[in-house]
């Protein structure tokens, strides 16, 4: 076998995630005595637990690139040549249960499937979770899935946290899951999240910006390193769709993909997430002292699990017909009788009657 540098093998995590990805991405470099040899023969030989098949439906899928462009599977590899490959994330030990969740989809052909996810479900069973997930739900939907390193799993390519309700991707294909594994790693998928943040947020339109890290007293929690030393790099872009006084709503589309990101970027402005307890907007952040508006907003927290956040649209080309596809979930019954609840308050504001809940 010919030498060759590894330089990464990044596990890629996608937007209200948690530990890690569902997508690894490998950087190899040939070295100046690379033998013409083909890609997949050359890849399988230094890709623990890759088949040659899976590389090559990875080739057609465009989830090999050779100096930045996508090549076929019988692509000869020269010295120097800097090969990326991108492929779903490897499954866990454990044996995932078939169990009916009653899971809301969207839709569904014979190539994807799109569940619209309560708050209150984890995505992928792990850290304690190992029953009631979406991948349990999706395991009883269907009983043949894609052939992850020969074992069967939902082909999952992004996540949404616990609380975080909305829109997720699986593909039902090896074919499908290598294509949208690509297009999430590409940052071409089309998404949207609808947000109630606290505070009156001063400008109609923004952009956070700000490297993302691990809290190193909480690995639960993350924070915004302003030295730019730890974490990655990421940016949110904002809009306020309406004022509610002391809270806002906004819809947030993302530039880059980091755990919690939204919610990160939102407390470091300085306006939490509406009912957010890992990032203090649990509490009364903005408004008054009177016992009435205490009692209001108690009453607001019992209408959501927990943080104001709703993966609203999905936008992808589909990978068998290649047709653009959109679609959107409205909001979970909770969140929408929580916005009513504050129309009901700042319209109490404006004609001086006082707040009744």
């Amino acid at each position: 076998m010919s030498g060759y540098d590894e330089i990464e093998d990044e596990l890629l995590s996608d937007e209200e995630g948690g530990e890690g990805g569902y997508y690894e991405h490998y950087r190899f470099v040939a070295d100046k005595g690379q033998r013409p040899l083909r890609v997949d023969v050359f890849l399988q030989e230094r890709m623990l637990n890759a088949s040659r098949n899976r590389i090559q439906n990875a080739a057609r899928a465009g989830s090999v690139l050779v100096n930045g462009e996508t090549i076929k599977p019988n692509y000869k590899v020269r010295p120097h040549d800097v090969i990326q490959v991108i492929l779903p994330r490897p499954v866990t030990n454990h044996t995932v249960e078939p169990e009916n969740l009653n899971l809301e989809v969207v839709y569904e052909d014979a190539d994807v499937i799109i569940i619209n996810k309560p708050a209150g479900m984890v995505v992928h069973p792990g850290h304690g979770n190992f029953s009631g997930t979406l991948v349990n739900g999706l395991m009883y939907l269907h009983e043949q899935w894609p052939q992850i390193n020969g074992a069967t799993r939902p082909g999952i390519v992004h996540r949404l946290d616990k609380n975080t309700s909305g829109l997720i991707i699986a593909g039902k294909t090896e074919w499908a899951l290598q294509h949208l594994a690509k297009q999430f790693f590409d940052r071409t998928i089309k998404r949207h999240y609808i947000a109630l943040a606290w505070g009156d947020i001063e400008q109609d339109t923004g952009r956070i910006e700000g490297n993302i890290a691990r809290s190193p007293n909480n690995r639960l929690k993350f924070f915004v390193d302003e030295d730019g030393l730890t974490g990655k790099w990421a940016a949110t872009n904002y809009e306020v769709l309406k004022r509610y006084g002391y809270v806002s709503l906004v819809k947030c589309k993302l530039e880059t993909g980091r755990t919690h990101q939204i919610r990160v970027h939102m407390k470091y402005i300085g306006h939490p997430l509406f009912n957010d307890f890992t990032y203090g907007g649990d509490k009364i952040v903005f408004g008054t002292i009177y016992t009435k508006y205490k009692q209001f907003i108690d009453n607001c927290f019992k209408l959501i699990p927990s943080q104001a956040l709703h993966a609203q649209s999905l936008g992808f080309v589909h990978p068998v017909t290649g047709k653009e596809m959109y679609f959107e979930a409205p909001l979970p019954a909770g969140f929408q009788q929580l916005l009513e609840k504050w129309e009901v308050y700042t319209t109490a504001l404006r004609t001086g009657n006082p707040i009744t809940d």
